[in-house]
């Protein structure tokens, strides 16, 4: 099984758009230690001939260009991309779709309350309707389906109830619905042939017992690194919401994702969708050395692993 990372940076890329912060003003001045990344996506593939992403980020073009692998083939219109599989419904991660519409014929994977989102906070399948004939699928948490044939399974799993925020309104007219709404889950991706497993968890909410027990099982994990620190971006004056407040577990302190990280059994571990005011951005920094003395590494664009 095969894996690409198109992008590993959080929602605004990096740098952002509007953002001066030192790490933001540093990149654009080309610092060697520090490198321009686009919207947090991946790619797999059993064999490399059919790939299937997961979150269709607005940088989906440039994603994709950058990818020889990716780009169509003989035939004037084809493409080797068959599905997307959308962790959540964050506009980040569901805006690509609308670059897909050019007749294409793409299966997308969603928990229910993001396919409802889709049609009604933010109405893409109304819109993509008339261009492309996409299948809308439900995923399930702990309910598992094939890809590549059946070569490949891949199994959901809950990873947090925050909405985007475009569907909090949505969420708080939903009086029955249940605590545990998956609005975020992760995929857990097994090669039946090699048995080889990977785990691709952008967003968390809390280390759950759950999360655990499927990073422990892998051979390969790719986690939120979205934030350092909980209180990120209010020591640098930018908002006064804490990393829990957005839906992330950080990576640093007594609730922080560094030490369960570091005490996981798997093969490579992997921080991803990393904001563009985290430190770890920087290679040359105290934090991102940190995490090479752990073994823990930083996600990048373009990174490849076979599991």
């Amino acid at each position: 099984m095969l894996l690409k990372v198109l992008g590993s940076a959080a929602g605004g890329g990096f740098p952002q758009w509007n953002c001066g912060c030192p790490n933001c003003r540093r990149v654009r001045k080309q610092d060697p230690s520090l490198h321009a990344r686009m919207h947090n996506s991946l790619a797999v593939s059993d064999e490399g001939n059919d790939w299937v992403l997961v979150n269709a980020t607005p940088d989906i073009g440039a994603q994709i260009e950058a990818h020889a692998e990716l780009a169509p083939g003989s035939r004037i219109r084809h493409t080797p991309i068959s599905a997307v599989l959308l962790t959540d419904g964050e506009l980040d991660h569901t805006m690509g779709l609308l670059h897909l519409r050019e007749s294409s014929e793409i299966d997308v994977y969603a928990a229910a309350p993001v396919l409802d989102a889709l049609k009604e906070a933010f109405p893409v399948r109304q819109i993509l309707e008339p261009y492309a004939a996409y299948r809308w699928l439900e995923v399930k948490p702990q309910e598992s389906f094939p890809l590549f044939g059946g070569r490949v399974m891949v199994y959901p799993f809950f990873l947090g109830s925050k909405p985007p925020r475009y569907a909090s309104a949505q969420r708080s007219s939903q009086r029955n619905e249940p605590p545990a709404v998956p609005w975020v889950v992760g995929y857990r991706f097994v090669d039946r042939r090699t048995g080889g497993t990977a785990v691709y968890a952008p967003g968390v909410e809390s280390w759950s017992n759950e999360l655990h027990t499927q990073l422990e099982a892998a051979d390969c994990v790719l986690v939120d690194g979205t934030f350092w620190h909980s209180d990120e971006l209010r020591q640098l004056g930018i908002s006064g919401l804490t990393a829990p407040d957005m839906g992330h577990v950080p990576i640093a302190g007594p609730d922080g994702s560094l030490e369960r990280l570091s005490q996981i059994s798997a093969g490579r571990k992997i921080y991803i969708h990393i904001n563009n005011t985290n430190p770890i951005l920087d290679e040359d920094s105290a934090e991102s050395r940190k995490l090479r003395e752990l073994r823990i590494e930083v996600g990048y664009d373009g990174l490849e692993l076979e599991v």
